[in-house]
């Protein structure tokens, strides 16, 4: 089939010639995007740059209140942008484009003018995708499947696309005080912000779900009460429901689906979506900073919503495809997908690290964000052959005067070839850590034949990050994330439970290293006998759990609920669920036990702050800081004996960590001399209660004391930094260490 024969249910009102209005003028290719001020004879009015390369026409499409659409043609071009000033254009109209160039799918060309396009660099949306076959630049139905997407559909997709709304920015930050928080001081948390608080009794109902809501100080209240230093916000540039979603009722809920990345989601806005939602933004890092909350965003550049070949065409697709996505060399009319969802950015191209960079460089300087985690990051590093950790995008940001002094964090996989890179990205980077989640659940689980992994975990990952020239705070450590089980479904069931999702039960992960303890789900008859012991049991799990992730050398991140026993029923792949499997039910803090497994976790994110030998800045040298002193990282057997080389590879559940605040070495950021406090931590992830000796010279002098700070197996855990059993213990005494539990001692120095 020909490109440009079109069925004639595809013909509806051909496009190409712009409506009678007022020329622009020629106006600035700098800077991209829509830009409000004074044109040369003082009149305001709003300056439009698209770069659309190898298109041949662009169209600026303005609407009215009522909807109506007036096109002006952009006549001047420089450097692939096309430019102009429309005097009388302020703040809050709603625009978009329509390219105009070859439709050729055989060479990646698929400029379609009937297609109603967003500004990439649009800072604030209105409207949502509306899943329509006309929103496609090709016939979806075309009878002929495997030619469909090279067949032009020429009907108008504006009734189904939103628009790009112009922004006026007014605001220099000068009030506000950005925590700057060292990345060895600090604890992540990672939310939702419409899940975080769309039930949250206190908050007023208006703002639940918003911006506003988390801005809400019975939000923030709880934030500060965990000691969290940073939120990580799951991605809120605007994003659009895949068309399988609507279809079935459901959207996007996680929104790893981006539509533009210059724009908040307007979805979480309680200020409308004509430019309120971007002021609403700010309020909400203001507060969040006044509370010494840093503000880390998920981003997602790796790919768009306009998926594959038949996806809609919202934005890039239609500006410049080839320009932006990255096409297989022998077959142009795909892409190459090493996202899972239809497309992948080149960031081998100046326009797309451009794109990016300067999308990045926007939230920092005019959004007041503070750092960003990277969805998928090894696609953005992929060469011409394979991930390249000197790749260009790389280059860009480390660089850059703006971007290198921010946190950065890598999701450091895709799903192609060569694609897992844990351990691999450069310095300014940290990770998220699999390794770490995977070790420490099957620890727990009693799923570890021994515990040499764990060592590593434990104490930084030194064997994935100190090659690289990089700290202890490169590893991202978590037990969960948004994606797969919450902690408490981590211990109460054994398969997933994503029926509906509306999949079959086949999307998420199978591999999810759990362990319901006898009994899958919570338990539905209240006269089963053994449905007490499983609750303890796994209550004394999840706070085995939070201490390990806790008391690890590393960046803890703890997710969302998990610190009050948040539950999604079994579902791990909870992204399209906007509903009661997804927000958080804060009423669980009405019950003892989840109020007390949130008071468990702050006190040892405040025991974390106060002692920086739990918070590592350096990797631990195995050895004494003066001559005749003790080792900075000493491990034990149950025995009280120091564990050789064959005790690493001897099956065993049990492990003895002693952390010496005497040995450590350097000064902090203030030039202070690091001494602190040594701790002992005990782990036994063994059913039995286990004798454990407590070590005796040259790490314990004679008549010195241990002292018991935290311990799982009891529920009464002390509120303060006061022993937490019978003790205190001598030197070469045997504590009962409980059936899977873990004990944290003050050692004698």
């Amino acid at each position: 089939m020909a490109s440009g024969q079109e069925p004639e249910a595809a013909v509806r009102a051909p496009h190409g010639e712009a409506l009678p209005g007022e020329v622009p003028w020629p106006g600035s290719r700098q800077p991209l995007g829509a830009r409000c001020h004074t044109g040369p004879d003082g009149r305001r009015g709003t300056n439009f740059a698209l770069w659309a390369g190898g298109a041949e026409a662009v169209d600026l499409c303005l609407f009215d209140e009522d909807g109506r659409e007036t096109r002006l043609r952009l006549t001047e071009q420089d450097a692939h942008t096309w430019h102009g000033f429309v005097p009388g254009v302020r703040a809050g109209t709603r625009y978009g484009f329509r390219v105009h160039g070859r439709w050729d799918p055989w060479t990646g060309a698929r400029w379609n003018p009937a297609k109603l396009l967003l500004d990439p660099y649009a800072r604030a949306i209105d409207g949502c995708y509306t899943s329509h076959d006309a929103a496609c630049a090709a016939v979806r139905n075309w009878p002929e499947a495997d030619v469909a997407d090279t067949v032009r559909d020429n009907r108008d997709s504006a009734p189904y696309v939103p628009r790009s709304v112009v922004v006026r920015d007014d605001d220099d930050w000068s009030d506000d005080h950005r925590p700057k928080t060292p990345w060895a001081e600090t604890v992540l948390y990672e939310l939702h912000v419409r899940g975080f608080t769309r039930r949250h009794p206190d908050v007023p109902p208006e703002l639940r779900g918003t911006y506003a809501g988390l801005a809400h100080p019975a939000a923030v209240a709880h934030l500060t009460g965990l000691g969290v230093t940073a939120v990580e916000l799951l991605p809120v540039h605007q994003h659009a429901s895949e068309d399988h979603l609507q279809q079935r009722g459901l959207v996007n809920y996680w929104g790893y689906n981006t539509v533009g990345y210059f724009a908040p989601h307007a979805g979480y806005s309680a200020s409308g979506s004509r430019g309120g939602q971007v002021g609403e933004f700010k309020r909400m890092v203001r507060a969040l900073h006044a509370a010494g909350i840093e503000v880390i965003l998920d981003v997602v550049y790796n790919h768009t919503a306009e998926g594959a070949e038949l996806g809609p065409s919202l934005a890039l697709r239609g500006i410049d495809n080839a320009g932006y996505y990255r096409l297989p060399p022998n077959r142009p009319r795909g892409y190459a997908d090493y996202t899972g969802c239809g497309n992948t950015l080149d960031t081998r191209r100046p326009q797309v690290i451009r794109l990016i960079t300067d999308s990045l460089r926007y939230w920092v300087t005019e959004m007041g964000v503070d750092g960003f985690r990277f969805d998928l990051a090894a696609a953005l590093a992929r060469g011409g052959d394979g991930v390249d950790m000197d790749h260009p995008f790389l280059a860009a940001v480390a660089q850059d005067p703006v971007l290198s002094r921010v946190k950065l964090i890598a999701e450091p996989w895709d799903v192609g070839p060569g694609g897992y890179r844990v351990g691999g990205f450069p310095p300014l980077w940290a990770e998220w850590n699999d390794r770490y989640r995977d070790t420490v659940r099957d620890f727990w689980r009693g799923a570890r034949p021994d515990v040499r992994e764990l060592g590593y975990r434990l104490s930084g990952s030194s064997d994935l990050y100190q090659p690289g020239g990089r700290r202890p705070y490169a590893s991202v450590n978590y037990v969960t994330a948004h994606d797969g089980f919450t902690l408490r479904d981590l211990v109460s069931y054994d398969r997933k439970h994503n029926e509906a999702n509306g999949e079959a039960n086949r999307d998420g992960t199978d591999d999810n290293r759990s362990w319901n303890h006898g009994t899958e789900g919570e338990p539905t008859d209240p006269a089963d006998p053994t449905a007490p012991a499983v609750a303890a049991l796994r209550r004394r799990q999840l706070r085995n759990l939070t201490a390990t992730l806790l008391l690890s050398a590393g960046v803890p991140m703890i997710t969302a609920g998990d610190e009050f026993g948040r539950t999604q029923g079994g579902n791990n792949n909870a992204y399209c669920q906007d509903n009661e499997v997804s927000w958080l039910d804060w009423s669980l803090l009405d019950d003892p036990a989840w109020r007390g497994l949130y008071a468990f976790a702050g006190r040892l994110v405040r025991l974390r702050r106060a002692h920086p030998v739990l918070r590592q800045r350096a990797f631990f040298s195995g050895r004494a800081a003066a001559p005749g002193g003790r080792s900075d990282l000493t491990w034990f057997t149950p025995l009280g004996k120091e564990m050789t080389e064959a005790d690493w590879f001897t099956p065993t559940a049990a492990l003895g960590m002693l952390l010496s605040g005497t040995a450590m070495s350097g000064r902090d950021r203030y030039g202070r001399r690091l001494l602190d406090d040594s701790f002992l931590l005990l782990l036994n992830a063994g059913p039995e209660p286990l004798a454990f000796t407590l070590p005796g010279e040259p790490w314990a002098p004679d008549g010195a004391r241990y002292e018991t700070l935290v311990d799982t197996a009891t529920d009464g855990t002390a509120t303060d930094e006061t022993a937490a059993d019978e003790g205190p213990h001598l030197p070469q005494d045997a504590v009962l260490l409980g059936g899977r539990s873990l004990r944290l001692l003050r050692s004698p120095t």
